[in-house]
């Protein structure tokens, strides 16, 4: 498979998910030139000094005009706007991608107010760390990790092909899915757990702060992804509501009825519950 190639590559939003597809694109010789795109010089000059991008500036019109690619890693409430500025000064042939993790609302407006939404291929690699900005960069990030690309009828094919191609030459294993169905099951498997991760620490917090020093390695790990930006979370929740709220509705009936269980003393529920969920989870190795 030929590797494809891009002139000039755009990353709007230099983070770790930004920041480590230009360094990966960069090892595998993708592109000849990456420009960054950012909010703060601080973290762009990071993404400089380590080699993530050739240049950068906060001027959006500016630092995109002659790209033919377009990566945008914002926060997800931001792309839409964001996206819909950039195309009035984009050649009709430059090609644009996104990483937010909620497809729907984005791709269903894109694709209907872009003078050309064949042109736009939305996107979401399944990596990450708690860690964000320029700093938290790598150019592995993305080795052996899915990446859902969510096409509709009006997707230009040989653009969709260009950027699966783009995706696996850096390593990552790229499925295409309807974007509604990727908010439905991302709403259960990624988003609620950072929602329960969040309340689990607001729960502590609201009984006594001081039991967090007696902490061990169950709620650091259970809560380690709580760590990541508030700001991005925020605006995934308010972007996926209508999905994330159906499955805090599911959360809530089985929390209830573990409640119901343990309030009763029903030993023989509690110990099926729990071997029920310890083997689903131990399959889990093999998906």
């Amino acid at each position: 498979m030929a590797k494809p190639k891009w002139k000039k590559v755009v990353i709007v939003g230099v983070g770790l998910i930004g920041g480590s597809f230009a360094k990966a694109i960069r090892k595998k010789g993708l592109t000849e030139e990456i420009v960054g795109i950012g909010r703060t010089i601080e973290n762009l000059k990071i993404a400089q000094h380590r080699g993530l991008i050739d240049r950068y500036t906060r001027d959006l019109k500016e630092g995109v005009q002659g790209a033919d690619l377009v990566f945008v890693s914002v926060p997800v409430l931001t792309i839409p706007s964001l996206v819909e500025r950039i195309e009035s000064v984009l050649s009709p042939e430059a090609v644009i991608t996104d990483a937010g993790s909620v497809k729907g609302p984005i791709v269903g407006r894109l694709s209907s107010r872009l003078r050309h939404p064949e042109r736009f291929v939305g996107g979401h690699p399944i990596a990450g760390t708690e860690q964000s900005g320029a700093g938290a960069a790598f150019a592995s990030l993305f080795k052996g990790k899915l990446c859902f690309l969510t096409p509709t009828p009006r997707t230009d094919r040989v653009v969709l092909e260009k950027i699966r191609r783009t995706w696996l030459a850096i390593g990552a294993k790229v499925q295409t899915i309807d974007p509604q169905e990727h908010d439905r099951i991302f709403a259960c498997v990624s988003h609620l757990p950072h929602l329960v991760a969040y309340a689990l620490v607001g729960t502590v917090l609201e009984t006594d702060r001081s039991m967090l020093r007696y902490s061990g390695g169950g709620f650091r790990d259970f809560t380690r992804i709580a760590e990541s930006p508030a700001e991005m979370w925020r605006d995934i929740s308010l972007m996926n509501q209508k999905a994330l709220l159906k499955a805090l509705d599911r959360y809530e009936k089985v929390i209830g009825e573990l409640s119901e269980m343990i309030q009763s003393g029903d030993s023989r529920r509690l110990l099926h519950f729990f071997q029920k969920a310890q083997k689903t989870k131990k399959g889990m190795k093999s998906l």
